[in-house]
């Protein structure tokens, strides 16, 4: 029988999945908040040891991409952390006013008339800016197989074994 807390776990981890699709939602947090919430309700004992520390490892790589792995793209992309810093707090801004596509928009443009402003160069900085916003994309990506890993791996380990 299943009881609220698990319901409430599982809610959890189904919203760590949505959470790595919209921008500001700490899908990596929901998910570790989950598989958390389930061990502390079963008295410290479900799941096992190794099956925790796996999904906690997954929950935290989670974490990591969401907050670097834009940032580390738009670095292989020759962008300076500066504009890296500036293009985050523009793309959320915008993100908040106008959505996904300003967070894109706003990234973009802000790395490459950022970078553009510092080295003068047109096909630099447009490399840069795309590092920068396929990064963000595939930051993206990573974190919903990333949280959808730690559901599919709770459901089989609390409800299989």
């Amino acid at each position: 029988m299943v009881d609220a807390i698990t319901i409430v776990a599982i809610a959890l981890l189904v919203a760590g999945i949505v959470g790595t699709l919209v921008p500001l939602v700490p899908g990596g947090l929901l998910s570790l908040s989950g598989v958390s919430l389930y061990w502390w309700n079963s008295g410290f004992a479900e799941p096992g040891t190794i099956t925790l520390v796996v999904l906690t490892t997954l929950g935290v790589l989670t974490l990591l991409v969401e907050f670097f792995g834009g940032s580390i793209a738009a670095k292989a992309g020759g962008a300076s952390w500066g504009t890296t810093a500036a293009a985050a707090g523009v793309g959320i801004v915008l993100m908040i006013v106008t959505g996904p596509i300003g967070l894109l928009v706003g990234l973009f443009g802000t790395v490459f008339v950022l970078e553009f402003a510092r080295n003068g160069e047109f096909d630099r900085s447009t490399r840069s800016a795309a590092y920068a916003t396929v990064g963000m994309l595939a930051s993206t990506a990573a974190q919903a197989l990333l949280t959808t890993t730690i559901l599919l791996g709770f459901l089989v380990a609390v409800f299989l074994f």
